[in-house]
């Protein structure tokens, strides 16, 4: 057998169909790209169809496939809507990434009860949402599938200036474990990817030069994360071949942030 062969059958993603909720973002576009990389048809869906549209064109240009959902994630019947359409046009679905988000740096005593409600509903409410639908149709079809949460080093350990952000990230968390539990056998796995420092567009909004500076000084690796280095444990958490076994976990991806004290 050769590399090429051993690798395909190790993942065996061919043919699958995966709907990425946040894919214009940057990290859930890169984890796509990766996905249609390993011959999984993606769906990615958001509410930009110009940014979507430049994520498209890369994906296309590197051979892979996909297309564009407009929907809002945080209401019921547009991610009914997704997934209506989904099957329609694609026949099935198998993998679903949960990674639409939003941050502030408001300080705790300012956080107004609108910003609190809208960053809980864009964080929990879209992925409680994308679990529910996507889960109930994984559970009834009975051949397995996988859920992948977005989750966050602030929903792990205390992080400054994130107040709501962490609050929302570590429900995330504890839904993406009592899920895993539930739907265990089911053959439905659901698991939370959970990215240290990486240059997305909720994090350029806090990153002022200080900030930078503490970062990289609690990070072994001095340096930020890139988006594409979510890809490999993307395609591990997406296969049921490779990573059938894998539910409930919490994998970490941050130059070793969690395991550094002084």
């Amino acid at each position: 057998m050769s590399t090429a062969s051993y690798l395909q059958s190790l993942f065996a993603l061919q043919g699958k169909v995966a709907v990425v909720i946040g894919g214009t973002g940057e990290l859930c576009s890169a984890m796509a790209g990766g996905l249609a990389g390993a011959g999984v048809e993606v769906v990615l869906v958001g509410r930009n169809a110009e940014k979507a549209q430049g994520r498209l064109d890369t994906i296309a240009a590197a051979g892979g496939k996909g297309y564009f959902h407009a929907a809002e994630a945080s209401s019921k019947v547009e991610v009914e809507g997704i997934l209506d359409a989904v099957l329609k046009r694609s026949g099935r679905v198998d993998i679903v990434i949960n990674g639409a988000g939003t941050n502030s740096a408001t300080p705790f005593l300012e956080i107004g009860e609108d910003e609190f409600e809208r960053i809980m509903k864009i964080n929990v409410k879209s992925v409680f949402l994308g679990c529910q639908v996507f889960g109930k149709y994984l559970v009834e079809r009975g051949e397995g599938g996988s859920i992948i949460n977005l989750g966050s080093m602030s929903g792990l350990v205390p992080l400054s200036r994130v107040f709501t952000y962490s609050a929302s990230k570590a429900a995330v968390h504890n839904l993406s474990k009592n899920l895993a539990r539930e739907w265990a056998p089911k053959k439905v796995r659901v698991n939370t990817l959970v990215p240290g420092f990486f240059p997305a567009e909720q994090n350029r909004k806090i990153l002022s030069p200080e900030r930078v500076a503490s970062i990289l000084g609690h990070t072994p690796m001095k340096r930020f994360g890139e988006s594409r280095e979510l890809i490999g444990a993307t395609l591990l958490l997406a296969s049921d071949s490779a990573g059938g076994f894998i539910t409930g976990s919490e994998i970490v991806i941050d130059g070793g942030y969690h395991a550094m004290t002084i």
